[in-house]
């Protein structure tokens, strides 16, 4: 019988050409849970404790697939963003932890409202999974929240993310570079108190750069954008909130790490005020909040 350990060092081996050891255990850890049903203090107390006999076969088929350099959460099927599940496959981004930052400071930021007299209407656009969507509709319950996406694959997984999380978010099919004036296909055309965003941003200079698990298996609608006009959808959308956000409505987005000066001077130039470029957890120009221009 394999117990924990065996498992661990086994991944380690098989994985070493394709990632550092704390990824290799992170992504064994996520296996283990989820064939076995232990939790993660388990796992990491019990390394001699053996895998039940029914996981030690999906354990082999696992790792062959994770050696082509499939991410373990299309493999798996399912990620943790914001302490929720969401079902992921190659239809959709996985959910990343800079994302869950973004959130928290959308979260953060509607404190100053809690005594708002209406309830909240947020859009999301790009929504993807709907993992930014449905987590702040999850914790601003009184909110109307409306996601835009140009992927049907990606809206259907969103919708199923939405029941499983058992939250009502209103999911529109649109391309934001096409949407113009009044157009949004929203059931009531109205302004947002919020409007956030984590659009396509990556380079091909980026590309070169990441890791065959991305570039190899998540969605490119979603990720790439052209090397001569890497801010296109940071200017459509920066000119779509200008028009359809409230007095004292916020414009959040998440950025790429190289365009943070150029991505404030563009919403310097689209009249909003109160910008701040924040660095994620690790130190990099992550995101990006501003208000429209009456904002007090």
């Amino acid at each position: 019988m394999k117990t924990i350990k065996d498992v661990f060092l086994s991944f380690q081996h098989a994985l070493e050409t394709l990632y550092d050891a704390r990824e290799t255990g992170a992504i064994t850890l996520m296996v283990l849970e989820e064939l076995t049903g232990f939790s993660r203090a388990k796992i990491k107390a019990f390394p001699e404790d053996e895998i039940p006999a029914n996981a030690v076969e999906k354990l082999t088929a696992i790792l062959e697939e994770l050696k082509t350099g499939k991410p373990v959460q299309y493999i798996l099927g399912t990620t943790e963003f914001y302490g929720l599940n969401f079902l992921v496959n190659p239809a959709v981004l996985i959910p990343r932890p800079e994302t869950e930052e973004l959130v928290e400071w959308v979260l953060q930021s509607q404190k100053l409202k809690v005594n708002s007299e209406k309830s909240l209407s947020i859009l999301d656009i790009g929504t993807g999974s709907g993992c930014i969507a449905i987590s702040l509709k999850k914790n601003l319950p009184g909110a109307n929240v409306m996601a835009i996406d140009i992927s049907p694959g990606a809206l259907q997984t969103a919708k199923q993310n939405a029941v499983i999380n058992e939250v009502e978010v209103e999911f529109i099919e649109q391309d934001i570079l096409e949407v113009k004036g009044e157009k949004l296909k929203v059931k009531s055309q109205k302004k947002f108190d919020i409007i956030v965003s984590n659009p396509p941003y990556v380079t091909l200079e980026d590309k070169l750069q990441m890791h065959q698990n991305v570039t190899g298996f998540e969605p490119h609608t979603a990720l790439f954008v052209p090397e001569h006009d890497p801010l296109i959808f940071y200017k459509a959308i920066a000119g779509f909130a200008a028009e359809h956000l409230e007095n004292n409505g916020l414009l959040f987005f998440e950025i790429n790490e190289n365009y943070g000066k150029e991505t404030v001077e563009l919403l310097s130039h689209n009249k909003f005020t109160n910008i701040e470029l924040r660095q994620d957890m690790s130190g990099r120009d992550r995101m990006i909040m501003a208000a429209t221009a009456d904002s007090h």
